[in-house]
């Protein structure tokens, strides 16, 4: 419409019933001055509307029924001197964030901006509100990567600066290694280590050296090291298969500055067997308990002491604590009330330890010390879970639950309820873990699923002010 007017100066548009301003509105009035929509019912601007408009040194938009105004949509008002925005009623939540720092920036002469809401900001000026920045971000987790094969445990680990995960595969008699490239942006091949029915893929960096146990219903388990002239993982070290039957889980820790693993076997013949790296190799150092079908073991710092939780189907948890005179784990006390327990993990939050108590029937747990024992903040129900994974990105704390009869939920701690609520769902088959990878400043976690696809789902931030 203006297209053959470029040298127009003035332009009024006042009290007509204008309800929306779309991109380019004003193509070819590349000289235009001053622009006046008064008294309209203006509705939407949208984010190109003045484009174009360089000369623009005054523009009012007053009395009309905005509420949000689009981020940037006066970025191309270079010569902008003042803007009027009378008459209208701003929504002061995210949408207005950009608004609000872009009053705190500009040289231009704007008007009072007045909220209509939130209710704590009812008629008061976008000026005075005190902040959006933790109002105006959310986070979410999308699928990145589908790895097309079962899996049942998955461990990360840093070698040189890049980062690796090792995936147990059961059903492919697989332990494979992924590396992340760094071009491609995802997760690829690296290295295979075969056996038979693994179950748990577990890294242990030992200065330069790189070790994985490979833990393995039938045919003992074993250790191997990445050979750097082979360039892959040769077998290293055997465990002996009367300690181990039935692996469950592999749990790594430090005392000391030396080096332990713990097995959790969970067969009625096997031991909980605890293992120690002695300069050549991995040793048999303290068989925990016989007879209880331990399912998980993990390693944690209570008041600055080490100890063991072990998770069993046949009794409560019970907690070993390190002895320092006789360098062994010793019964120390249990969680009460707390049966047939698939799995505890462990986790710290503004300086509180936490730890959270898988169970398949039956609520699950988190539970918090309180210098004394650890007491339940909150149950979450789980039927048919086989883990409650705790993890977190970015001062965001979550607990993946997975079930084998519903989707999977994710938790997301609310700081002012002190609990964790649902945030999200995901479908995953017969989930087995959930392990969170970082790298590049990229946020992820594994998805690893007994009878499916496993899945890379990536953390995002979203800015809801765009």
């Amino acid at each position: 419409m203006f297209s053959h007017l470029p040298s127009l100066q003035l332009l009024l548009l006042n009290s007509n019933s204008f309800t929306v301003i779309r991109d380019d509105a004003f193509a070819g009035l590349f000289h235009l001055e001053y622009l006046f929509i008064e008294g309209n019912k203006i509705e939407t601007i949208s984010r190109n509307a003045f484009r174009g408009l360089r000369d623009l040194t005054h523009l009012s938009l007053a009395n009309n029924h905005l509420k949000a105004l689009p981020r940037d949509v006066f970025s191309d008002l270079d010569s902008l001197i003042e803007l009027d925005l009378r008459g209208n009623k701003f929504e002061c939540d995210c949408k207005a964030k950009w608004l609000f720092l872009w009053l705190k920036m500009t040289n231009s002469t704007v008007s009072d901006v007045l909220c209509i809401g939130p209710a704590e900001y009812q008629d008061k000026k976008l000026n005075d509100v005190t902040s959006f920045d933790y109002e105006c971000t959310t986070t979410d987790f999308v699928v990145h990567q589908i790895l097309p094969y079962q899996s049942v445990s998955v461990d990360t680990f840093n070698s040189k600066n890049d980062v690796f995960v090792a995936i147990a595969q059961p059903s492919m008699e697989n332990c494979m290694v992924l590396e992340w490239d760094h071009i491609e942006m995802n997760f690829r091949s690296y290295d295979n280590i075969t056996g038979q029915s693994i179950v748990g893929c577990k890294a242990i960096l030992v200065g330069d050296q790189v070790f994985v146990v490979v833990a393995q219903l039938f045919g003992g388990s074993h250790i191997y090291k990445y050979d750097e002239s082979w360039t892959k993982f040769v077998k290293f070290q055997d465990i002996e298969v009367s300690r181990i039957s039935k692996p469950n889980d592999i749990e790594l820790f430090e005392i000391d500055s030396e080096m332990f693993f713990v097995i959790a076997d969970s067969s009625k013949a096997g031991l909980s067997t605890v293992y120690k790296w002695n300069n050549k190799g991995f040793y048999s150092y303290q068989s925990l308990h016989e007879w209880f079908r331990d399912t998980d073991a993990e390693f944690l710092d209570i008041d600055g002491k080490s100890h063991l939780i072990l998770s069993s189907r046949s009794q409560v948890p019970i907690i070993l604590q390190w002895n320092k005179v006789s360098k062994k784990f010793v019964p120390h006390s249990e969680i009460p009330n707390m049966e047939d327990v698939l799995a505890v993990k462990s986790f710290r939050m503004q300086d509180n330890l936490y730890i959270t108590l898988t169970r398949f029937i039956g609520d699950s747990r988190v539970m918090k010390w309180n210098s004394k024992q650890f007491v339940e903040i909150q149950a979450l129900p789980s039927r048919g879970a086989m883990t409650l994974q705790p993890f977190s990105f970015k001062n965001n704390y979550y607990l993946a639950l997975g079930s084998d009869y519903t989707f999977s939920q994710i938790y997301q701690w609310d700081g002012e309820k002190k609990i964790f609520r649902l945030f999200k769902e995901i479908y995953v088959q017969a989930p087995r873990s959930f392990t969170a990878v970082s790298t590049d400043r990229r946020d992820f976690f594994f998805a690893s699923s007994f009878k499916g696809n496993t899945q890379i789902f990536e953390h995002i931030i979203i800015d809801l002010s765009l």
